[in-house]
Parts: structure tokens; sequence; C-alpha cells
């Protein structure tokens, strides 16, 4: 070995040594190189994150009550086939509510599912203080619901999907009644469709083009 440095600074017997001390050198910088491939990735997951979390703000202003869940069993020939559908009603208690059926083979994808068509189907709540603004009568297919507003203090007197759209609206007194079918599907959407008929003070004079006094 000694006498290898020796003749390896004299020049002539090192040459056949120089190419492996090469090949270690290029090997070196290989390794540094793949080490930057990984800082790329950290970026991109920096900039997934970011906008992961600005849909997450958007869909914590909402409010979510499951109001019905029910199972579907549907005859094959291989035996049972069962699906699942949730009824969800979302709302933010600030006049804005809506409310979506999801049908799914597990009860978690139906809630997810509900909650989706729920948040696309928000519109927006005429109301006057604490209550709504007149009286209404909603329907939809054989259910219809009375909407009465109510004086301050008196809450929300209303049973199942009804009490849920009304709470979830922020609509604090309000007197209802439930007429024809109490099925949950058609009450809730009865009562959505009630809510959407519902007029401010400034829309009826708009549209009949006098002033009202109250």
């Amino acid at each position: 070995m000694g006498r290898g440095r020796g003749n390896n600074r004299d020049g002539a017997p090192g040459g056949p040594g120089g190419p492996p001390g090469q090949g270690g050198r290029g090997g070196g910088p290989g390794g540094q190189g793949g080490q930057g491939g990984q800082g790329g990735r950290g970026r991109d997951n920096r900039g997934g994150g970011g906008r992961g979390g600005g849909r997450g703000q958007r869909d914590s202003e909402f409010q979510d009550r499951v109001v019905e869940i029910r199972r579907v069993s549907k005859v094959v020939k291989g035996g049972r086939r069962f699906n699942f559908s949730a009824l969800v009603v979302v709302g933010d208690g600030k006049g804005r509510v809506g409310a979506g059926l999801g049908k799914a083979n597990t009860v978690p994808a139906a809630i997810q599912k509900g909650q989706e068509r729920a948040k696309r189907n928000v519109f927006q709540v005429p109301m006057r203080n604490t209550t709504i603004p007149h009286g209404v009568i909603g329907k939809f297919e054989s259910s219809d619901v009375l909407l009465k507003p109510a004086s301050e203090g008196t809450g929300v007197i209303a049973g199942g999907g009804v009490r849920a759209v009304l709470e979830l609206a922020g609509i604090k007194d309000v007197l209802t009644k439930a007429l024809g079918s109490t099925t949950a599907v058609n009450l809730v959407q009865a009562t959505v469709e009630g809510l959407q008929r519902l007029r401010t003070k400034a829309d009826i004079e708009q549209a009949r083009g006098v002033k009202i006094t109250l």
C-alpha cells in the first residue's frame, strides 16, 4: 500500500487506480440529486394542504342534521340487496338552509351524498327579526305544511324534519302544522317549498309598484 501511493505520486502505475476513484466521486453527487427530488415532493404536499384547508373553512360554515335513515331492500336472483337512503338538512343558522337525499350501499356514504346534495340546494330564507315575514303553506306531493309567524319568545313549534329545517335556517319563533302525509321526506320538501315562497316587504312593493305601510 505504501509503495502504491508512492508510485501514484510519480504518475506511472497510478493510471489503473484512477477510474475506480472517479467512479466513487461520481456516485456521491448522484445520491445528492435523489435528495433534491424529495424536496420537490415536499413543495407539492404543502400546496395540496392549502387547497384542502380552504374547502374545510367553507364547509365549516354549515351545520348538518340527519333527519332519517331508511334501509331499502331489493329482491334479486341471488337473494336480497340492501341499500340505504339518508335525508340530510344543512344550514348556517343565519338564513341559509338546504335539504338533500343521498342513496348508497352503506350508511356513511349515503349521509355524505345527502350532505353534498343539501349544500348544492342551499337558498336564502327571507326573515323578519326572529320569525318569517308572513304565513305560507308549502306543498310537496301529498304533504302540506302550514307556516305562520309568531311573536318573540314563542319558539319553534314543530317536530321532526320540519323543526330541523327551521332551526338550521335560523328561525327562532314560528308556528307550524303538518297537513296530509307525514312522511319525513315529503314534510322536509314541503317546508323547503314554503320557505322558498316567502317574500319580503321590499319584494312585494317592487312587484306591485305600491308603498306598503305596516
